[in-house]
């Protein structure tokens, strides 16, 4: 197939390498500025398409007729895949297309939709997460019919680090799969989306701010929030003797002890693996590694006493 290369991320850049690979041609590259914390910027998209003689657009704007009137001037390219573009994609670019656009979604669409999905399925205690390339609906979010699915089992220990190497190693050979899948026969659909707002959720975006740990919480959501926040995110956090800390890898614990304590109490600490267990609304939470005024250690080279409180 002729394929135009949409978006950004190193997950899109991998992928069409193995497009290329699998004897693909791409004809178009359209990306934008790229994110600080990624790993593959626009120039080396531009390189790539040097390489391989495609057209090279860099705008966060595709939708305006300038871009339009370069595309509609290109060969025929059967189809587009887009992860991670800075704009919505509008029907008229859609169109463009003969087989329209592939879009890749780390969600169990159409459960999940929007942003921050895997942190969210990490908090609402799911079983799985799942990542869906779909055809692209010109003007909205993470509809259209489901192509290719897998799912990552994940359980209450599973930080949101995980999911995201799952994804950025899944993803490029998902869209192969979908794009062999549509040479075969253009009008497969693994699944048509529901249109019934009861079966959507949509996930808004998760700022900094949503880290802060309330030990009033039960021991099970705080790990959760721990784990949804984990790396490359900015960490939930606490107050401990007035700087913000930050937990870095927990666990729960199950003893028999009965109690009286603050919420926030630290109530052991252990000096075998150099961890601390701290008092939580419900149960206790083990905490193994953290973050204190940008270093981090183990919970018990810092605090080695039970007369310490987290608030």
């Amino acid at each position: 197939m002729n394929i135009a290369i949409i978006g950004r991320t190193e997950m899109l850049y991998r992928a069409a390498l193995l497009l290329i690979e699998n004897g693909h041609s791409i004809k178009l590259i359209v990306t934008a500025t790229e994110a600080s914390e990624y790993t593959k910027s626009a120039a080396d998209f531009e390189a790539l398409a040097d390489k391989i003689g495609a057209y090279y657009i860099c705008t966060s704007q595709i939708n305006k007729q300038e871009h339009l009137d370069k595309i509609n001037a290109l060969d025929d390219i059967d189809i587009g895949i887009s992860v991670n573009y800075i704009n919505v994609i509008s029907e008229t670019v859609v169109n463009t297309f003969r087989l329209g656009i592939l879009n890749a979604h780390g969600g169990d669409l159409p459960k999940y939709r929007g942003n921050a999905c895997q942190a969210w399925a990490i908090i609402n205690g799911e079983e799985e997460i799942g990542l869906c390339v779909h055809k692209m609906i010109g003007g909205e979010l993470d509809s259209g019919d489901i192509i290719t699915r897998d799912f990552l089992p994940i359980d209450i220990n599973t930080k949101v680090t995980k999911v995201q190497h799952w994804i950025e190693d899944r993803l490029p050979a998902l869209f192969n799969e979908a794009i062999d899948i549509l040479v075969k026969d253009n009008s497969f659909v693994l699944e048509v989306q529901s249109k019934d707002p009861k079966d959507a959720l949509r996930g808004y975006p998760r700022m900094a701010e949503d880290g802060k740990i309330s030990w009033s919480a039960s021991a099970k959501s705080i790990l959760r929030l721990i784990n949804a926040c984990n790396k490359p995110y900015y960490g939930a956090f606490c107050n401990y003797e007035g700087e913000e800390l930050k937990i870095w890898d927990a666990e729960l614990v199950d003893d028999d002890e009965r109690y009286l304590a603050i919420n926030g109490q630290v109530c052991d600490t252990n000096k075998n693996d150099d961890s601390i267990l701290v008092i939580c609304g419900d149960g206790k939470l083990k905490i193994n590694s953290v973050e204190y005024k940008g270093k981090e250690m183990k919970a018990r080279a810092l605090i080695k006493s039970i007369r310490k409180r987290l608030t």
